[in-house]
């Protein structure tokens, strides 16, 4: 999983090279701070062309929601605190305490135990998953849960954003917006993992 979120910079060389519109900022500075204003949707296209646009030869996507918590709460090396990293969400977090109202770029704060930077508050991050009211039938395996035939009308956030009280930016804590919606309070980050070679038809 990235450490950070996508920033402005990351999706802004994606907008100019596939010609797509640049997300608006709320005039609270580009560069280095959460990419926001960008639907699921938008997310989706950037994952696609990173993934197709690295030397790492890696594959990108969104993680899933159970991903998503498992890392926050610092995976196998939790150490069980309240939010993503400390039991003070003023060393990890960026909420309506201490942000100003307005996003910060990412990595200032202390990270979590895997070493992950503002899993609780700066922005909402959008998940692969459709939302579900609970946990009833959902994958064991960690994947996302994706409805079939057709996919849900609504996809889950994570992480709590920099206008809410702490009760938001804790692990826990999850929420819906429909995949096109396009809000200041919600980026992304991504997971990545090495391309699947085909097996060789050699001997």
């Amino acid at each position: 999983m990235s450490q950070t979120e996508v920033t402005f910079d990351q999706y802004d060389a994606y907008a100019k090279d596939a010609k797509k519109s640049f997300p608006y900022d709320e005039e609270w500075g580009r560069d280095t701070r959460p990419v926001i204003h960008v639907s699921w949707n938008e997310a989706q296209g950037y994952v696609k062309w990173l993934s197709s646009n690295n030397d790492q030869g890696l594959q990108c996507r969104l993680p899933s929601e159970a991903e998503w918590e498992y890392a926050a709460r610092g995976g196998k090396y939790s150490e069980g605190y309240e939010y993503c990293g400390s039991d003070d969400l003023k060393q990890v977090g960026w909420y309506d305490d201490n942000s100003g109202m307005e996003t910060k770029p990412v990595g200032l704060l202390q990270s979590n135990e895997l070493g992950l930077y503002d899993m609780s508050g700066n922005v909402f991050e959008w998940c692969e998953d459709d939302w579900h009211e609970n946990y009833e039938q959902a994958p064991d395996d960690g994947s996302a849960w994706i409805d079939t035939p057709s996919r849900g009308a609504y996809r889950v956030v994570r992480g709590g954003y920099c206008f809410n009280d702490p009760v938001y930016c804790r692990p826990a804590y999850r929420a819906r917006y429909s995949p096109g919606n396009r809000f200041l309070n919600i980026g992304f980050r991504l997971v990545f993992s090495p391309v699947q070679e085909s097996p060789s038809d050699g001997p």
